[in-house]
């Protein structure tokens, strides 16, 4: 994975459980924390939540912006945050890690479909609730790209 786009700088470890939209905006000023983009993006990242529920099963939600937020986006990056407890995404799901991404221009579906592709394997979810270190998380979502 590349390091511009995903670095330890970008992950949050063995965070309490919270809000979902708290949960949202912490994932959001992450991206903007490191430049990936600007806060309005995570206004639509918000409406996105409200609209329709970025939890995509498995204990993970890949939180991201409405399509007319994608002007906001700086260059393309991923954040993770790590909830042991979960995030109550309603309906009974838990989310224990939100992937937040943001993907400039043709990088946003590629970003996505790389981090489907390690999330749709319950051994790698696992691995991701149970990291203690930044690298392994990594070193997990670098599956993807294999």
């Amino acid at each position: 994975m590349d390091k511009a786009i995903l670095n330890e700088n970008n992950i949050l470890l063995n965070l309490g459980s919270e809000p979902k939209n708290q949960a949202i905006a912490r994932v959001g000023r992450l991206l903007v924390q490191n430049g990936y983009v600007t806060e309005e993006y995570v206004i639509g990242m918000q409406l996105r939540e409200a609209s329709l529920t970025t939890y995509v099963g498995n204990g993970i939600s890949i939180p991201h912006g409405m399509p007319e937020y994608m002007k906001y986006i700086q260059r393309s990056g991923i954040v993770v945050v790590q909830y042991p407890e979960g995030i109550d995404f309603g309906e009974g799901n838990l989310a224990y890690i939100l992937i937040g991404i943001a993907g400039k221009d043709d990088e946003h579906m590629e970003i996505l479909s790389s981090i489907a592709l390690v999330c749709q394997e319950e051994e790698n979810v696992l691995q991701l609730r149970q990291a203690s270190s930044k690298q392994a998380i990594i070193e997990i979502l670098a599956r993807g790209e294999q």
